[in-house]
């Protein structure tokens, strides 16, 4: 809680000074958001700091220029992936990394195969590719994600006590609905889904392989702008290969 407060307040004050006194050193003309300068984050254990590019004639020169790509399987996404998954832009995702992820309530979760997270990953994530998350029910991959995001395999588990819970399930009652024969996510961590923008289909078919396991869609938030809208506001990204996750913007 400590670094969350420490993050906020320090964010809080710089965006202060660079409203109230414009010619200091430590203004900022491209700030997060209106009452936002920057927001820090751990990644791979080290601090990160997400800010905007400062160069206002700055432009991408890289894939996420692009335009165009052929559909399929580059077609745009619907803006709802899932009947209860919700879907959010940057600002929800600083709130979000704030909030849930520095209380370690909540994972961001770059749902693209590991080239792409490679290339360059939002801080803060981590890499689990959608094949993993759609993967078959006994797929130890799929298993050891499952748990990773806070499900608990549930052991044998009586004829009465399922059709009870099937029957409180629609209800929303005694985390039914959180609840397979298998698993039980009752305690699962939010998860914010990402990939590489609206074009792109891993993050969509990982939310859809998580809720085919059961996965409560209403721990699901879905960031359809993903790296491509990203990096065209000049966010942050970092190469998990670096040696200290050092920060790119670029």
């Amino acid at each position: 809680m400590k670094k969350l407060v420490t993050g906020i307040s320090a964010a809080a004050v710089l965006s202060a000074t660079a409203m109230l006194v414009p010619g200091s050193a430590l203004a900022v003309d491209v700030m997060l958001t209106d009452y936002l300068a920057y927001l820090e984050v751990k990644h791979d254990g080290q601090p990160v700091r997400i800010e905007r590019i400062q160069d206002q004639e700055n432009v991408l020169n890289d894939g996420f220029a692009k335009t165009s790509r052929k559909c399929p399987p580059f077609c745009i996404q619907p803006m709802k992936v899932a009947p209860g998954v919700t879907t959010v832009g940057e600002a929800e995702i600083f709130r979000f990394m704030e909030r849930q992820l520095a209380l370690g309530t909540g994972m961001l979760i770059d749902a693209r195969t590991p080239s792409w997270y490679e290339k360059g990953t939002i801080p803060g994530s981590i890499n689990i590719p959608f094949t993993v998350f759609s993967g078959d029910a006994n797929n130890p991959e799929t298993i050891a994600a499952l748990e990773k995001v806070g499900g608990v395999r549930r052991g044998e588990v009586g004829a009465m006590t399922r059709e009870f819970e099937k029957a409180m399930a629609p209800l929303g009652l005694f985390g039914a609905n959180a609840k397979t024969d298998t698993w039980d996510f009752t305690n699962a961590k939010e998860l914010v889904l990402w990939c590489n923008g609206p074009w792109c289909g891993q993050s969509p078919r990982a939310i859809k392989g998580l809720i085919d396991h059961g996965f409560p869609p209403e721990k699901i938030s879905y960031y359809r702008g993903g790296m491509q809208m990203w990096k065209i506001l000049g966010l942050t990204v970092v190469v998990p290969d670096s040696e200290k996750a050092v920060a790119l913007k670029q």
